[in-house]
């Protein structure tokens, strides 16, 4: 007999709602396998592509619509309220923490987030002179994460990174 070396387990699951006759009882006994699954492709950064080249010359940019003035962080090149191309803006990098999350776990995507030490923060931050959140990893002890924390924008000193998003991080201000 050939073995399969992704399984884990094997259960057997019990009728949540216990109908008799059961109609899935054939269904019932589970495999879990461990699966990997790897892919690469060539994908553009499109239109918000200045953002990243930003972040490698450690500037921090928005996009600012010009018909209601508002400011996107992450950049957007189109306003999704008024459909007006907007403009290239530098931010201070400075901002406040608006919600957060205590990461006991992070997908492993690639080596950059294989790397975040856990337990992590990551947090929903509103960078000064925007109007949208701004989704990322904030480097601080999960116990002194909070609601309205001062954080910056900081950059890091690996000496590589394979997604230009993690050239940043937050840290507090």
């Amino acid at each position: 007999m050939t073995t399969v070396l992704s399984k884990r387990d094997v259960l057997t699951v019990s009728a949540p709602l216990q109908r008799t006759p059961d109609p899935w009882a054939d269904f019932r006994q589970i495999e879990i396998v461990t699966l990997e699954l790897t892919q690469q492709y060539a994908h553009s950064l499109g239109k918000t592509s200045r953002f990243f080249l930003e972040l490698e010359a450690r500037r921090f940019f928005a996009t600012r619509c010009d018909g209601c003035g508002r400011t996107y962080s992450p950049p957007r090149s189109l306003c999704p309220d008024c459909l007006k191309i907007t403009q290239w803006v530098e931010l201070a990098g400075t901002g406040t923490v608006e919600a957060y999350s205590i990461m006991h776990f992070a997908s492993g995507i690639n080596d950059d987030v294989k790397q975040v030490e856990l337990p992590g923060v990551f947090a929903y931050v509103l960078m000064d002179g925007a109007s949208t959140l701004f989704p990322h990893w904030l480097r601080c002890e999960p116990a002194r994460a909070h609601i309205g924390m001062r954080v910056r924008v900081a950059y890091t000193q690996a000496e590589h990174v394979q997604h230009p998003i993690h050239l940043m991080y937050f840290e507090e201000a």
